[in-house]
């Protein structure tokens, strides 16, 4: 078997080509594969299939194996990668439903990625700087001080693990507004990968949008009614666009960013 390596904005993925639908991985299977240590190494594995409706679609698995979500930066990814392979059209399925993208810039392994995600409609305020989000996948929202030495890791499982979350879990994304500039900035606790990554794209997107909600005086809509918010990871930029409806509906939502390739790897 064949895997690529991709990175978008640090979070990292294997990525495999199914469209003939003969790779078949176990959850230890993936494990093994993700491990950092004993395997390859990566946040998370994706295959690239056939789809009756689309042009491709999007398979995800987190590093413990567990699937059945979205991911905004395995998104971005598997639109470079469908790219590398010959693909030239972006419509595709995933987990959550319809997705496409588009290829705002190639500089070979290095690909700018716009990519659509879905419509959000479930948004509920924990408190007055706690939100609960599903972008595909779902997040808790916390705006905090002092982001840089914030405990990420032991706030982050305990936010993963609470009773009113499960049994399924939620991430746990941390957020700080930089004021003189009006960057988002935003640390995530994924779970699946049961720590934090470099970047989360459907974490970020929340966070986007908890952002406008909880700081609506910062954010100028455009002429078409859109919102556009930047939003700085751990070391990259991403931006999240979206369409404010009413109440706390979000249409027309986009994440922008980063999709590198990083290694060919033959098993």
């Amino acid at each position: 078997m064949k895997l690529y390596k991709y990175q978008g904005a640090g979070n990292d993925f294997l990525i495999a080509d199914n469209r003939k639908g003969d790779i078949t991985l176990s959850a230890g299977q993936i494990t093994g594969l993700c491990d950092r240590h004993y395997g390859i190494g990566a946040d998370g594995l994706m295959l690239l299939e056939n789809s009756g409706l689309y042009d491709f679609r999007m398979v995800y698995f987190n590093s413990d194996g567990s699937g059945g979500m979205m991911c905004g930066n395995g998104g971005r990814c598997i639109v470079a990668f469908a790219y590398d392979m010959g693909i030239r059209h972006f419509d595709f399925e995933a987990a959550d439903g319809f997705h496409t993208a588009e290829i705002l810039g190639n500089e070979g392994k290095l690909k700018t990625v716009r990519l659509k995600m879905k419509n959000v409609s479930t948004v509920k305020q924990e408190n007055e700087d706690s939100w609960f989000i599903d972008t595909g996948t779902r997040h808790f929202v916390r705006f905090v001080h002092g982001l840089d030495s914030y405990d990420v890791f032991s706030r982050g499982r305990e936010i993963r693990y609470r009773k009113e979350y499960g049994p399924e879990g939620v991430n746990a994304n941390f957020a700080e507004m930089d004021r003189s500039s009006n960057i988002l900035h935003v640390r995530t606790y994924e779970k699946g990968v049961e720590a934090e990554t470099f970047a989360c794209g459907t974490g970020i997107t929340a966070s986007a949008i908890a952002a406008y909600l909880t700081y609506p005086s910062v954010w100028t809509e455009m002429e078409d009614g859109s919102v556009h918010i930047p939003v700085k990871a751990l070391r990259d930029t991403l931006a999240v666009d979206f369409t404010p409806g009413q109440g706390t509906a979000f249409t027309g939502v986009w994440l922008t960013g980063p999709a590198a390739k990083v290694a060919d790897i033959i098993l």
